[in-house]
């Protein structure tokens, strides 16, 4: 006598040969959410990244500039008055750098101040200010800082 065939349901035998659609639609759900995310994080590091880099350059045009209103001044020029412009290739990139110089309460010193930006326009906000104190030169021929 043979027996009849049920379902495999019924007789608790199941076969586990691979993932059901609905475990994949599942897997493929977590996939979608977390994939942006990701992306959404590396562009802001990356962003961050090329910031850092930008205002650390900013900060070498600044020191620079400093160097060389400070070696001026020791080669006999005369301290800065008031404010100037110009601009620098550092990088390979062009950098726009303003001065201000004003006198301070301490007869021979001024205040100097260094902003440098990206953009050439003035409402460009500032990557870098550096802000200093120059001697001027002394009745003895030299400077000091």
């Amino acid at each position: 006598m043979t027996m009849p065939l049920r379902p495999s349901f019924l007789t608790g035998h199941r076969r586990s040969h691979g993932f059901t659609l609905v475990e994949v639609m599942v897997a493929l759900a977590v996939v979608a959410l977390a994939v942006p995310a990701l992306l959404f994080t590396m562009d802001q590091q990356i962003d961050g990244t090329a910031y850092i880099r930008d205002r650390s350059l900013a900060q070498v045009v600044a020191t620079n500039r400093l160097a060389e209103l400070r070696l001026a001044l020791r080669g006999g020029g005369q301290t800065l008055r008031g404010s100037n412009t110009g601009s620098e290739v550092m990088a390979g990139r062009d950098w726009f750098w303003r001065v201000q110089s004003q006198a301070t309460e301490v007869p021979d010193f001024s205040r100097v101040e260094i902003q440098v930006r990206r953009d050439a326009e003035e409402r460009a906000p500032s990557l870098y200010t550096l802000v200093a104190f120059i001697a001027a030169r002394s009745e003895g021929g030299s400077a000091s800082d």
